[in-house]
């Protein structure tokens, strides 16, 4: 069967059916930003306006046209709208800062800035932030936060219909190894439950950050990169530039509560009780490394004297989390300045650990490091003891040698591809430093490069953005999503 042929099947049709009610939903999103700009008369409402007729147009379109030829989508077609539907994400993302004749972007800048922000990668090329329209700045926390829990599970949640097929929308797009758990017997309310719990935390986030001492509309803004663990912030210096160590504190916590499965809240408010969090083999195993990261940072900004004893224990809290959950906020001059070499270095080595699955974080997850960690183990055991039955458990249940087998192959795949992104940056002209820094910064969607690009991404050549770019999808669709649908398998042969 010919290509084209295989592309105008019902399944096929129905990828697209279904892509094009989430490009319509998208299209929606264009409204704010355009609010945004009336409220502080800026009225240059252009660009969100010609993004959002053509978003419509496009989506209502392929709505249509295959609204009679869908048929139920199958296990493994969810991938292919996940992967399809975050490539016109970002290209449709990329319109409004390149039609915004103000900013002067090429289209390789635009397009870079719309995957960083719906990826909640923070990287920015941006190098006069602080001056940005608030419409546009605005914008930017927006992606952030959209692209936190996955404008497809949004769609699940605000859309019943999309139950068709849903759950494989959902399982591709979610993070972690066990993407089948789910915390209601319906998927539209696992989506909305997950949703209603984000939108919470971005309130009280948002009311701590103006308690602190930021203005209503940064406090806003701050919240929504906060919560997704995305790091657009409204200002170049990002949270160093209100140089107050409690709006750091604000910004931590907030950074662990995102970084934890937000399934595990859900059943803690349903069972009233914090037992379903705490006694949590990944949340505790993400505490752990978690507090040994933040010790050795502040303990060794202490030894540094580069910050008065205080200062070093609050940036070094707040620098170490935001760093290893990839939210990629920075503050106190990080990484440059009285920031020592190896303290940077141990926190881009944190960011490919993260957070925990289920969560807005980026990395390879908590999760999968602690699989690992006990199959280490077990291996070790079993040289000593050949004829002794060990099993591989997580919360009490065993963990299925499937799921172990997509562990290896995943954290294989991720440090495959690192390195070939690293190569990659070396081989354009990029030293070994810049590139290590700008691919953790990227594949990890954490957003804080090191090197040429510590202060920005801007002075990137075109085709090291572009790596980038796909660096980050990889990195957001965690690697197999990419791989299946470029696969033989996939496509039959």
């Amino acid at each position: 069967m010919s290509l084209a042929k295989k592309i105008s099947n019902p399944r096929f049709t129905t990828i697209i059916h279904l892509s094009s009610f989430l490009v319509i939903i998208y299209s929606l999103t264009m409204f704010p930003p355009i609010l945004v700009s009336l409220i502080f008369k800026d009225y240059h409402v252009f660009p969100f306006l010609v993004t959002f007729a053509i978003a419509l147009f496009t989506g209502v379109l392929g709505w249509l046209w295959t609204r009679r030829k869908s048929q139920y989508l199958q296990n493994r077609d969810g991938f292919m709208v996940a992967c399809l539907f975050w490539l016109i994400f970002s290209l449709m993302s990329a319109l409004p800062f390149y039609l915004d004749q103000r900013l002067e972007m090429s289209l390789t800048d635009a397009f870079f800035e719309g995957v960083s922000g719906i990826t909640t990668t923070g990287a920015s090329v941006f190098s006069h932030i602080d001056t940005l329209p608030k419409a546009v700045l605005y914008y930017r926390a927006q992606l952030n936060f959209l692209g936190g829990l996955g404008i497809i599970v949004l769609a699940v949640a605000i859309m019943p219909f999309l139950g068709i097929g849903g759950a494989k929308l959902y399982q591709s797009e979610m993070p972690g190894p066990m993407k089948e758990e789910k915390m209601t017997p319906r998927l539209v309310d696992t989506a909305r439950g997950l949703w209603g719990l984000y939108s919470a935390l971005a309130v009280g986030c948002a009311l701590s950050y103006y308690i602190t001492g930021m203005s209503g509309f940064d406090a806003i803004c701050h919240s929504l990169s906060t919560v997704s663990l995305g790091g657009f912030s409204t200002h170049g210096d990002s949270l160093g530039y209100y140089d107050s160590l409690s709006i750091e504190m604000v910004a931590g916590i907030f950074s662990i509560l995102a970084a934890i499965n937000f399934s595990l809240y859900y059943v803690a408010l349903i069972s009233r009780s914090l037992k379903p969090i705490s006694q949590n083999a990944e949340f505790r195993f993400f505490l752990v490394i978690l507090s040994i990261v933040v010790s050795i940072s502040c303990v060794e900004l202490l030894r540094s004297e580069g910050f008065v004893s205080h200062e070093a224990l609050v940036h070094g809290f707040f620098q170490a989390i935001s760093v290893m959950t990839d939210n990629g906020l920075g503050a106190a001059g990080y990484p440059n300045e009285n920031w020592p070499r190896h303290v940077v270095l141990l926190l881009l080595g944190a960011s490919f650990f993260g957070g925990c699955f289920g969560s807005t974080c980026g990395g390879i997850k908590a999760v999968r490091f602690l699989i690992l960690y006990r199959q280490g183990n077990i291996e070790i055991s079993q040289l000593v003891h050949p004829n002794a039955v060990l099993k591989n458990k997580l919360n009490g249940q065993m963990v299925s040698e499937r799921v172990v087998r997509s562990v290896w192959g995943l954290f294989f795949l991720y440090v495959f591809f690192s390195c070939v992104f690293i190569w990659g940056l070396v081989a354009i002209g990029n030293d070994l430093q810049t590139a290590f820094g700008t691919v953790a910064a990227c594949i990890n969607n954490m957003g804080i490069g090191y090197g040429d690009t510590s202060s920005g991404f801007g002075g990137l050549q075109d085709g090291a953005k572009w790596l980038m770019c796909v660096a980050m999808l990889f990195g957001r669709l965690e690697v197999f999503p990419i791989l299946i649908v470029f696969s033989k398998a996939y496509w039959g042969y």
